[in-house]
């Protein structure tokens, strides 16, 4: 037998047996990364540690607008009904007063239920969050009142994940008020227990799938929504402020010297709302695309534009060229001395959330690094981000506000202010 024959089929069974083991390498190397992210989804960690004087106090309202139905709602009739997250100027020792979960307890099964799939291992289990707000403390009497800020979060997020920021805000001497609704909220779990999920429909990510018209459309139909939702918050934060029943709040909110500002979604949000209602005094679009009608009417009021570069405008070039039209042409027309456009060089769009401090996997890190998903540590992109948000709101809110604050810092490299 010629021996050569021989050479073919061994050859072939060393190259499978090379892919064989290449293969296994990579389920093992998929098996230790599944199991460093279990791992550090089950670990202990504690969100930044604010910044501010003040130490910060956390309450939550259940508000129910008689008078308006809820447009969104699956079922007609249904009354608009917000959940209200508010962190403040708090005293920080006093009787009754304990460091608050990151989450209400009672919140916790619920969200987690949510997080299934690979989601859940990318995701923190919020019962292993630590947060610094306290329940039961009463509001800092260092002043007679704090402006308020108006928070939004991206898309369909819960507003908790944005913690981190109001925590820090509060801390300066803010009143955050993080707002989410049933039907367009990822889920709203309510006081009494009932546990809302985001329908479909109302999902602003799922407008992206649809035509140009179709998509503006959605986007406009979800925003008017909110918009209304904001307007009606700060119905009741006048409520509130005139007679609050747990006594907390009442004339402790200045209500002349109101602030909105979002991430994503809910800077476009921020910027349609600062576009038609004048209560708001100073607004930020962190990361966000614009829609509704603010792209024709403009904006009058004091607001700044704070984005990552990599942004959320993951769309074709037309699209993002669109983008930046839109932006541009709303942001020349405000007043000189009233704007801001900067960019976070190598902040990423997703960790402007509670995500860039809770992202801390070793190995996600590296390989998210490699990969060219991210240039920038989680916890400098929310050092930054607060810095700009406190600097522009402390000039509008609290100062003169008769020029732009000098917000490019040493301290802060990263910060690109464009003209």
């Amino acid at each position: 037998m010629d021996v050569s024959l021989m050479k073919p089929p061994r050859l072939a069974r060393r190259i499978f047996k090379g892919f064989a083991a290449l293969a296994m390498l990579g389920v093992a190397g998929i098996a230790v990364l599944l199991g460093s992210l279990w791992l550090e989804r089950r670990t202990e960690i504690t969100l930044p540690t604010p910044t501010g004087p003040f130490a910060v106090g956390r309450a939550i309202y259940d508000w129910t607008d008689d008078a308006k139905l809820d447009t969104l709602a699956p079922v007609p009739g249904t009354k608009r009904e917000l959940l209200a997250w508010i962190w403040y100027p708090a005293t920080p020792e006093q009787s009754g007063a304990v460091v608050d979960g990151y989450v209400p307890p009672a919140v916790e099964p619920a969200v987690e239920r949510v997080r299934t799939g690979i989601f859940g291992f990318l995701t923190k289990d919020v019962s292993k969050v630590h947060a610094h707000s306290l329940r039961n403390a009463n509001v800092s009497p260092q002043q007679q009142s704090y402006p308020v800020l108006i928070l939004r979060g991206g898309a369909s997020s819960e507003v908790w994940n944005y913690s981190a920021l109001a925590e820090d805000l509060a801390s300066h001497g803010y009143v955050v008020v993080g707002l989410d609704a049933p039907y367009r909220t990822g889920i709203v779990v309510f006081p009494d227990g009932r546990a809302v999920r985001r329908t479909s429909e109302n999902n602003p990510e799922l407008c992206e799938e649809k035509t140009a018209r179709e998509r503006e459309a959605c986007a406009n139909r979800i925003i008017a929504a909110w918009t209304a939702d904001m307007a009606f918050a700060l119905d009741r934060l006048a409520q509130l402020n005139t007679t609050d029943p747990a006594g907390k709040f009442t004339g402790r909110l200045d209500l002349t010297r109101v602030g909105i500002f979002g991430h994503s979604f809910g800077g476009a949000q921020a910027a349609e709302f600062c576009s038609r209602d004048s209560r708001c005094k100073a607004g930020v679009d962190v990361d966000g695309s614009l829609h509704g009608n603010v792209i024709q009417t403009g904006i009058q009021t004091p607001f700044m534009f704070l984005l990552s570069g990599q942004g959320d405008f993951s769309s074709s070039e037309a699209e993002v060229r669109q983008i930046w039209a839109d932006m541009q042409s709303v942001y020349s027309r405000l007043p000189a001395n009233k704007r801001l456009l900067i960019t976070i060089r190598g902040a990423n769009h997703f960790l402007f959330s509670d995500d860039g401090a809770l992202l801390k996997s070793h190995i996600l890190m590296r390989t998210l690094r490699i990969f060219g998903v991210l240039h920038m540590d989680g916890r400098g992109q929310l050092a930054v981000t607060a810095y700009c948000l406190r600097s522009f709101f402390d000039t509008y809110l609290k100062g003169a506000g008769v020029a732009p604050p000098k917000i490019a810092s040493p301290l802060y490299p990263e910060i690109q202010v464009l003209e």
